[in-house]
């Protein structure tokens, strides 16, 4: 019998035959009996103290069933079994893993997160296969060095142990491309990690470190990079040369100041809240051409640049506890922004109603405050301002710089076409044509169709709304002054804001409205409504919703003193049954 259980030479599952005999754990033979045929175990959540013998034995041991039948169908042929290749007791009681686990070498996936596992064994290094290892949520204080010998392994979860140190040899797992080593006790990273030129991503948030290895930056492959809460009081300047850098997280350090970044052409959110940063400049913007969300919030900034309209495709922006007085009117014309957070901040020159009627009105705000300043020009205007036969100018630089057309308060009834010639090739996203004597809208506002999100037609004398607003495919605020509801504005399913405030509106159609499901404010005050239709309830989309000063007797004054979600629950509770 000695000479049947040794091993061939070499053979790491060499000494570890068992006899039937022998105790271990139960695991139902139903599981193992599939195990062999798909080579997938999942014995997760099963209050396992100890892995049972027979699981690091499946692929070597008779399966039971053999000795009481020895008549087997096509189906149950167990010689003709499947190596195991993935294994899940993620979730169970376990101290520690058997050595026996060589025993598995074909193992691509072994989950054990969430046990109570204060070690790995060093057998983990004959499974030269491993693709993907979850040890998370354990007790580790240490990685054993043999796991740097897995040079197959994507993917190392090691998030939530107690690991103070990883072994040098961490750069030979040339093949990773997620490491995951938050939540642990790291005060330092192996110069190592430059070897890992094929990480996608590395989360080293909530450890202890005080600083970035310069090496970082051969990582020329990582996309996201998380190092939320550490103790970082910089970080190297060779970090601005990741060009592949899309997702950066520095939240919760010691930063001081800003890294510039000119060749993360490619990232697109940036994240440096609760740090000490005081300085924002054109410098530090000017590169990111990419970015979609910059969080700042709960730092010492005490302006903005104007160069934030650099960011064009800026859709998030969290400035919220800084030290900011005044932002830039400019502000108002990123066309992507959504988002625009500033609670907590001294701002002097925006009222605090303005802040709480949302970002959207906000950056209208914002772009009626340029407006201002273009129609009325300093006396040493621009010589780029082009004085037209009717003693209009044309600001250029309002156009090119701000995408601002502006032509309003000249009581014309048509525009003149050398308004529109003077756009040219430029992208316009703001058009205000208001107080004027116009009867139709211009119909050559369709050539700004590829650009334009605001148009204010307010004060004019219009009669009617032609369809050329429909082409406008990207306008998501409309400002007029009008007799009815106009139809066409049903069709703009783009629209998010509609300021109808001051004018003799006496109908609306609450199920068109709730087409335009982007719609987030609706000013209907100061009209000649005579009743609200109970089914405006219906759209929850609405944010703002304003009907002060309307002659219906319901809701009364009480219920809209409360507010819009208050108004849109009495209106669904009076749709009838």
């Amino acid at each position: 019998m000695a000479a049947a259980r040794r091993g061939k030479a070499g053979d790491p599952r060499a000494g570890f035959r068992r006899d039937a005999g022998e105790p271990g754990p139960a695991v139902p033979q139903g599981l193992l009996r599939a195990a062999r045929k798909n080579g997938q175990l999942n014995l997760a959540g099963r209050d396992l103290s100890e892995v049972p013998a027979n699981v690091w034995r499946i692929n070597l041991d008779v399966p039971e069933e053999a000795h009481q039948n020895l008549s087997f169908g096509a189906a149950d042929r167990w010689w003709e079994q499947t190596d195991l290749t993935k294994l899940i007791l993620a979730s169970n009681k376990l101290q520690c893993l058997s050595e026996d686990v060589r025993l598995l070498p074909a193992l691509t996936v072994l989950d054990v997160h969430d046990n109570q596992l204060t070690s790995i064994p060093s057998a983990i290094g004959f499974l030269e296969n491993l693709q993907k290892l979850n040890v998370s949520h354990n007790k580790l204080k240490n990685i054993p060095e043999e796991l740097t010998q897995l040079k197959h392994l994507k993917s190392l979860l090691l998030q939530h142990n107690e690991l103070s140190h990883l072994p040098d040899g961490f750069g030979q797992l040339i093949s990773l491309e997620e490491l995951d080593l938050s939540n642990n006790q790291l005060a330092t990273i192996p110069s190592s990690f430059a070897s890992l030129t094929s990480l996608v991503r590395l989360n080293l948030a909530h450890n202890q470190l005080k600083k970035l290895p310069a090496e970082i930056s051969a990582m020329k492959s990582l996309k996201q990079l998380d190092c939320t809460k550490n103790q970082l009081e910089t970080v190297p300047s060779e970090l601005a040369s990741m060009a592949s850098l899309e997702q950066l997280y520095l939240r919760k350090n010691k930063l001081q100041y800003l890294p510039v970044f000119p060749s993360c052409k490619l990232l697109k959110e940036l994240h440096v809240g609760e740090n000490q940063i005081e300085v924002l400049s054109a410098e530090h913007l000017k590169h990111l051409n990419s970015l979609c969300v910059l969080e700042l919030r709960d730092n010492k900034l005490k302006s903005l640049p104007d160069e934030i309209t650099l960011l064009q495709g800026l859709e998030r922006l969290d400035l919220t506890n800084n030290d900011i007085s005044s932002l830039p009117c400019a502000l108002g014309n990123l066309p992507q922004l959504k988002l625009l957070a500033l609670e907590g901040n001294p701002l002097r020159t925006i009222r605090r109603d303005m802040l709480q009627k949302g970002t959207q009105e906000l950056l209208k705000y914002l772009r009626s405050k340029i407006q201002d300043d273009i129609t009325s020009p300093s006396e040493g205007s621009p010589v780029t301002a082009m004085t037209l036969p009717s003693e209009s100018r044309i600001n250029i630089h309002a156009i090119t710089a701000l995408k601002v057309l502006e032509y309003s308060e000249k009581r014309a009834a048509v525009i003149p076409d050398e308004i529109f010639n003077a756009v040219g090739s430029n992208s316009v996203t703001t058009v205000n044509f208001s107080k004027n004597q116009l009867n139709e809208i211009p119909k050559r506002i369709v050539e700004l169709k590829e650009s334009v999100c605001d148009v204010n037609l307010g004060f004019n004398k219009l009669c009617s709304i032609s369809l050329e607003l429909c082409v406008l495919h990207k306008l998501t605020h409309l400002d007029i002054r009008f007799k009815i509801f106009p139809n066409v504005l049903y069709r703009i399913p783009t629209l998010e804001t509609i300021l109808l405030s001051n004018n003799q509106v006496g109908s609306i159609d609450p199920l068109q409205i709730r087409k335009i499901d982007k719609l987030g404010t609706l000013d209907l005050q100061n009209n000649d409504l005579l009743q609200v239709p109970p089914e405006l309830g219906n759209c929850v989309n609405l944010r703002t919703l304003l009907l002060e000063g309307n002659p219906f007797r319901t809701p009364r004054a009480a219920i809209l003193a409360k507010g819009t979600a208050a108004v849109l629950e009495y209106l669904r509770s009076r749709i009838p049954t």
